[in-house]
This record gives structure tokens, C-alpha cells and sequence, in this order.
């Protein structure tokens, strides 16, 4: 999917949030990435298979 150089990690990939952005919608608190992830303000994640990626964000932002 990714034609990007250097390719975009891949959906399974462990750094797959380094994926580049191609349609962001912050207005609605999500952004579709590169290798078909849907990233998502919080930190959650849905992927391609329909996995859903829970919010993981670093406690400290929080305080």
C-alpha cells in the first residue's frame, strides 16, 4: 500500500503510528495513516484487520 521512500511500517508493525498521515481530520479526533491504521486523538488505534488498539498514552501527559 505505502509508496512512500522509505516504506511506512506496516499495520503489524510495532512502530506502526510512524506511519505517514494521508487524511487527517482533527476536527474529528482521527487520522487515517499510511498502512491503513486509524489513529485516533487519544492514542487508540484501529487497524486494518479490525483490531482496536486501546489509548496508550504516557501517564505524565495526563497530569
Amino acid at each position: 500500500m505505502c509508496k512512500h521512500t522509505p516504506k511506512c511500517p506496516t499495520a503489524a508493525s510495532p512502530d506502526r503510528e510512524a506511519a505517514i498521515v494521508v487524511a487527517g481530520h482533527p476536527e474529528q479526533g482521527w487520522s487515517l495513516l499510511c498502512n491503513a491504521v486509524l489513529l485516533f486523538e487519544d492514542t487508540g488505534e484501529l487497524l486494518p484487520d479490525g483490531q482496536v488498539i486501546g489509548p496508550h498514552r504516557p501517564l505524565a501527559a495526563l497530569a
